[in-house]
């Protein structure tokens, strides 16, 4: 199978199943960074509560596919 091939079979794919793909293919480039993993884990479940408590808002999902899916 040429690169080309590849990458023209990746294109047909949906988007969520070809971030999927970077995803895959980064991670075999990059070791995780365990601190940034813990940093990004707490500052989740940070937003979480916060959301949770109704401090903040969330976006419908109509609002966000609007203005980022084209």
């Amino acid at each position: 199978m040429t690169i080309k091939t590849i990458e023209q079979n990746i294109l047909k794919l949906p988007p969520i199943k070809r971030i999927q793909v970077v995803e895959t293919i980064l991670k075999s480039l990059n070791k995780p960074d365990r601190e940034i993993e813990r940093a990004w884990a707490v500052e989740s479940d940070k937003r979480l509560k916060t959301y949770r408590k109704g401090s903040v808002k969330g976006i419908p999902w109509e609002t966000v596919k609007k203005r980022f899916v084209k």
